[in-house]
């Protein structure tokens, strides 16, 4: 009884105490509004307060106040007269943004305007950032909240605001799923790319053809590490899983109250190996095989025939009801001709409707496939291989290998989304830091996502009307779990909602960071496992003066920087970086970003080997690929090396199917013995290390020009060093030549492409 009693006391106090005001919180809004002024005051929420809507708007205030009343512990009353304070949502169609919105709070009451409901939840999506972080996981019951007086005046900038997700590779649970939702709705995403079927499993289910579920569903086991480790080893794990029907309309409909339309992808004609593992029949060979195992492209894609047809047509009569958007995602990419070029059937049907070759055939496929789906209401979106050989003819192309589909399709009159490798990738590291988890390769770091413009310079003002918006994409090849999806996703992916949603004039990187080192609070407080770079230190080494130092820099300017070269030194009582740091010989310098005596982020440490290379003039051509740029030319005989694991860095560069001639010149005539380097070689991301590598130079003793080719080791291995031993000759310069691998064999992945060339560090001693 006693127990009981202090347990009741307990409460007591607890509710008085939770009745106080919380105080407001001053409100960083992502993604950042086109218009924003904070005025003086407060609105003070409690239960007393009156919720009204007009009738269009009524389903978003319910939204509202069910929100309130898990985060607080109480609903609003509806339309109560003896209220003196109110919220109201007011449909004002003299708004033109269909999502567009205005919140005004003011001390009396909160109103949202908007010409649609959609429009009216993205203004609660704003004001649910005036509440106070901890409100996020209901740790606020009872309380009146404090709400600064503000007025907001806002709209999207883009019509298509998405992210994807790769269940294929990697399953994840309703609740998940549900999460992943969730969270694309606070950041007013309105599009979630629900990737559901490709060679390593088949996740939806299709009452005609069970053994989608029984077969295609499930691998045998999977590949641990890396696909570019030798040897490649596997767990010896059955895998699986699917989400039948039901689960799927429960999530559409999960996501339609969030206003987040769900688009499905049904792959094809490529990435069907898991389809044609559980019905052989439809593969060109018709024989037996597994569901994939590892990752990569496969040469086992659908046959053209009217069995597959029918076979595609019957799952998408499944399918379509499942998703009312408009648009069914078809996938088209990464499909190797091999079975269709040696099939007898493929090449009769080429014949037949006179096509071109391959690429037509698969331009016939999807045009066919297209048609089927127009005939059912909705229209398709292929990824930007189905350019080849001819677009079907209402499809809207997502470009991601780079920019160029998507100039091309505009050109053309067709709607194109945005999602470059290059900016829109969030399977690609984010950090140069060596503890990163495991990912498939490149580096995206948070500042380049927020740098995009989804816009293409190659388009006119007529055309930018087709480019519907941007994507980020998460392919879960390397990501296991949920907290790993979202350490891979957040905060790139608020990145990617800003440059879908905002002015690009109101856009600045160094106030988003501000605002999203705040944002982080709502995250913490939903239990999301963030990436969290902000406190990174980015360094370089640069030539300044004639002098080669360290140069630190952080994102958030008002943190301060501590460093040392004292490697038994702690940096925490080391010395305080006001200026670049001079480099006289072989350094380890080691820093951190530090709140007054409180370290925020990880260890930065960055390793400088001197040689006789560093600080000379260097040319190179080509430039290197602007994805893959690393620290520019100079980066190759800065004294820095790349990463052992990884060819993304700021170190390596990397060059498409380019020959490369790189000419360093010494200020004075210089001894040389060695001259080393290294390239990638990651033939599963289509990187390959040149065959031979050649470099000549003028002899100062007897003015000779002297040349010497090398071959190169081919061999099962990710990087693979080569020096040339020049055993002390003199010279002012050298050249070095290093001939692309070439086109990519057939049976490899990319097959027909031609190779990436990755270079790390010159070395000369």
């Amino acid at each position: 009884m006693r127990s009981t009693f202090f347990f009741k006391i307990i409460i007591f106090l607890c509710l008085i105490s939770c009745s106080k005001p919380q105080p407001p919180v001053r409100p960083h809004i992502i993604p950042i509004p086109n218009e924003f002024s904070m005025n003086e005051g407060v609105f003070v929420l409690d239960n007393k307060v009156s919720l009204h809507a007009d009738e269009d708007l009524v389903a978003v205030a319910e939204f509202f106040n069910k929100y309130l009343k898990e985060k607080l512990g109480y609903s609003l009353k509806l339309r109560d007269k003896s209220s003196t304070k109110t919220i109201n949502f007011i449909r004002d169609t003299q708004i033109e943004n269909d999502e567009g919105y205005e919140l005004i709070i003011d001390s009396s009451s909160i109103t949202i305007k908007a010409k649609t409901k959609k429009g009216a939840f993205y203004a609660f999506q704003t004001l649910r950032q005036f509440f106070p972080p901890s409100m996020e996981n209901s740790m606020l019951l009872n309380s009146e909240i404090s709400l600064q007086n503000a007025v907001i005046k806002d709209a999207p900038r883009f019509v298509y605001r998405g992210m994807h997700l790769d269940v294929s590779r990697h399953f994840f649970s309703v609740a998940f799923i549900k999460k992943y939702i969730d969270l694309l709705s606070q950041l007013k995403m309105n599009t979630f790319h629900w990737h559901l079927t490709d060679d390593q499993g088949w996740r939806i289910e299709i009452k005609k053809y069970p053994k989608l579920q029984e077969v295609a569903a499930f691998r045998e086991e999977t590949l641990i590490g890396h696909y570019n480790d030798f040897p490649q080893q596997f767990d010896g794990k059955k895998y699986g899983g699917f989400y039948t029907q039901e689960e799927v309309k429960d999530i559409v409909q999960y996501a339609a109250e969030r206003y987040i339309t769900v688009i499905p992808e049904i792959e094809m004609p490529g990435h069907a190996q898991a389809a044609i593992a559980a019905y052989p029949e439809l593969g060109c060979t018709r024989k037996n095989i597994n569901v994939a195992t590892k990752w990569g492209v496969f040469e086992d894609i659908y046959c053209p025939t009217e069995e597959t047809f029918t076979f595609l047509e019957n799952v998408l009569d499944e399918v379509m009801p499942l998703f009312p958007g408009k648009y069914i995602h078809i996938g088209g990419d990464e499909a190797p001709k091999t079975r269709w070029k040696a099939c007898e059937h493929c090449q009769e049907l080429i014949q037949k409707e006179n096509l071109e070759d391959e690429h037509g055939l698969q331009s016939y496929f999807i045009a066919r496939m297209e048609k089927y789906i127009n005939s059912k209401g909705k229209e398709i979106i292929g990824w930007d291989e189905i350019l080849e050989g001819g677009l079907a003819p209402n499809a809207t192309v997502m470009s991601w290998r780079g920019v160029n589909g998507a100039v091309e399709a505009a050109k053309s009159g067709h709607n194109v989304i945005l999602t470059p490798t290059s900016h829109c990738y969030f399977d690609y590291y984010q950090s140069d830091n060596a503890n990163e988890p495991l990912a498939i390769g490149g580096y995206l770091p948070l500042e380049k996502v927020y740098s995009f413009n989804p816009i293409p310079k190659e388009l006119t003002k007529a055309q930018e009307k087709y480019v519907l918006g941007a994507q980020g994409n998460v392919w879960t090849e390397y990501i296991t779990s949920p907290e790993h999806v979202e350490y891979m996703a957040f905060p790139r992916a608020i990145a990617m909602a800003e440059v879908t949603w905002s002015n690009p004039f109101k856009r600045d990187y160094q106030d988003f960071a501000y605002r999203l080192s705040h944002f982080h609070k709502r995250l913490d407080a939903q239990n999301v496992n963030y990436a969290n770079h902000l406190y990174e230190i980015e360094g370089e080494i640069v030539k300044k003066d004639q002098q080669m130092v360290f140069d630190l820099q952080t994102i958030i300017r008002d943190k301060t920087i501590r460093y040392t070269t004292d490697e038994t030194s702690p940096i925490i009582s080391s010395s305080i970086y006001t200026q670049p740091i001079p480099i006289e010989k072989s350094t380890i310098l080691k820093a951190a970003v530090f709140d007054e005596k409180e370290k925020l982020g990880r260890d930065f440490t960055l390793t400088f080997n001197s040689h006789k290379a560093v600080g000379a003039t260097i040319s190179l051509q080509p430039k290197p690929s602007k994805a893959y740029a690393g620290s520019g030319k100079e980066g190759l005989i800065n004294g820095i090396s790349g990463s052992d694991t990884r060819y993304g860095d700021k170190e390596w560069l990397g060059f498409l199917g380019k020959d490369v001639t790189i000419i360093i010149e010494f200020d004075n005539p210089t001894e040389i013995n060695t001259i080393s380097t290294r390239f990638y070689n990651a033939n599963g991301q289509w990187i390959y290390a040149p065959k031979e590598i050649g470099i000549s130079y003028v002899n100062a003793e007897d003015d000779r020009t002297l040349h010497q080719i090398n071959q190169l080791q081919q061999k099962d291995s990710t990087l693979i060093p080569h020096t040339f031993q020049l055993n002390g000759i003199t010279t002012k310069y050298i050249e070095i030549f290093i001939p692309n691998y070439g086109t990519i064999p057939e049976g490899r992945q990319g097959a027909g492409n031609k190779a990436w060339t990755f270079l790390d560090e010159i070395i000369v001693r």
